[in-house]
């Protein structure tokens, strides 16, 4: 039976298409597979549910699993953080000529043209860059389109990154640079940090850059919180053997830091996802690229990009894709890399956001954040037994050593949840030399009583 909600599920639509295809069963189109590859018993699925009110009901139950942020207090961040999103960056998303048309095609231009050129022309601003790509799928994602674009720029093949980046964005720049046996494949090179300062070790990242280098990646602040203080002798680094420096930001930083252009940044990456996007699992969060306006950079990006151009009618202008045919959207695999994502409607979002906020809402905003967790890292830094690594120099997230406490972080996140409370993420897995240490977030959301709940709730966990 076909279902109402999946297209070209009838019989008759199945049959037309084999005999178009050539084949008598869809089994055909599945035979480079090898067989030991292909289960040898069917999945024991549920029956199919038709009703939609049986469904609906059932995705809530499910839903409701879930202990989200809405109910419990949150100091949980590492790369997908709790900022507030004000209400007008829904309600505009929301909006039909927005959230309805099919995204990537001309027909589909309903004042959306207009909105990317704003998000691009104020991230640019933002990031004190000229030239701004339409979002990709993550930071990960824009960090090895960046990697790529400096590979192809120098013609070299190697990218040295600090030890400090979170593990998962390593591991897509890794899979971006490709394997050794594949097609231009490119080296990743990890450089030590400086275990005192948490900031990247000079002196190993200068042994490690050399004629191969085609880029250094720097983040600041790093995975762990550390305001890179030392990013303009890196990127003078990379200048001086002909490197591309590129640089990871969080954008909701830059109201109190430097853009990354001043201490000499070629390539800028990082999230939109501060900028007005919910927390979210299992969807893209948004990745952004910025360069110089010039040409050697622009024709590298493998991204969409709107800007404006003339019409017929003279003296008329309009908004309009350009340097399309380099993208795989116009040249499918002849595209600088494969691009293609699904959130471009955060786009929007993040033009409203950042229309929202301006210049001095960035700077407010900026320096409420760098208080809150000030004040939360000198707090939970007095409990008995706990410290913060690297306890200045650091933004909206910090390293707490729960070594003094002879507890676990999973044993005191335990007890944190069970007073609604999501602790910091346990570093252990990913950087060991750390110890029993755990990275805790705090943004412009976090009260004064938020903080106390926090230090009062761990209070009881190291010493229960």
């Amino acid at each position: 039976m076909a279902h109402p909600y999946m297209p070209n599920s009838t019989p008759d639509a199945k049959t037309a298409m084999m005999r178009a295809t050539g084949i008598s069963d869809v089994d055909e189109l599945f035979e480079q597979i090898p067989a030991d590859h292909l289960t040898a018993e069917p999945i024991a699925l549920e029956a199919g549910i038709k009703a939609e009110s049986t469904v609906r009901r059932h995705v809530r139950k499910l839903l409701d699993r879930n202990d989200s942020c809405a109910e419990n207090l949150n100091f949980l961040g590492a790369g997908c953080w709790q900022h507030y999103v004000p209400a007008v960056c829904d309600e505009i998303a929301s909006r039909s000529e927005f959230l309805t048309p099919v995204w990537g095609t001309p027909s589909s231009d309903h004042g959306r043209n207009q909105a990317w050129f704003e998000y691009a022309s104020q991230l640019g601003e933002l990031v004190g860059m000229e030239f701004v790509g339409l979002p990709v799928y993550s930071w990960g994602a824009a960090a090895g389109h960046a990697v790529r674009m400096a590979a192809r720029l120098t013609g070299r093949h190697e990218v040295v990154v600090p030890s400090t980046l979170d593990p998962e964005r390593l591991a897509v720049i890794r899979t971006y640079c490709g394997p050794s046996e594949g097609n231009d494949p490119i080296t990743v090179v990890v450089a030590r940090h400086d275990p005192a300062t948490g900031r990247v070790d000079l002196a190993d990242l200068e042994a490690k850059v050399g004629a191969a280098t085609a880029a250094v990646y720097l983040e600041t602040p790093n995975h762990l919180g550390v305001i890179e203080a030392d990013a303009a002798a890196v990127a003078e680094l990379a200048r001086r053997h002909g490197a591309e420096t590129i640089v990871g930001v969080d954008p909701i930083s830059l109201g109190v830091l430097k853009p990354p252009p001043e201490y000499g940044a070629d390539i800028v990456v990082g999230t939109t996802q501060p900028l007005g996007v919910h927390l979210n699992a299992g969807g893209g969060v948004g990745g952004f690229i910025a360069t110089r306006d010039d040409e050697r950079y622009a024709r590298e990006y493998p991204t969409l990009q709107v800007s404006l151009a003339d019409t017929i009618v003279p003296g008329e202008r309009a908004f309009g894709m350009t340097l399309f045919h380099q993208s795989s959207y116009g040249s499918r695999e002849d595209g600088n890399d494969w691009t293609g994502n699904s959130v471009y409607l955060w786009t929007v979002v993040n033009a409203v956001y950042m229309a929202l906020m301006g210049p001095q809402g960035f700077v407010d905003i900026g320096e409420t954040i760098a208080a809150n967790s000030a004040y939360a890292a000198r707090r939970v830094g007095e409990i008995e037994g706990l410290s913060v690594l690297w306890p200045s120099g650091f933004f909206k997230e910090f390293v707490v050593d729960f070594g003094g406490t002879g507890r676990t972080v999973a044993a005191v996140n335990e007890a944190l949840r069970g007073r609604g409370i999501f602790g910091g993420k346990d570093l252990s897995a990913d950087f060991p030399e750390l110890g029993q240490a755990a990275l805790y977030c705090v943004t412009e959301i976090h009260t004064a009583d938020d903080i106390t709940a926090l230090v009062s709730a761990l209070n009881e966990a190291v010493t229960a």
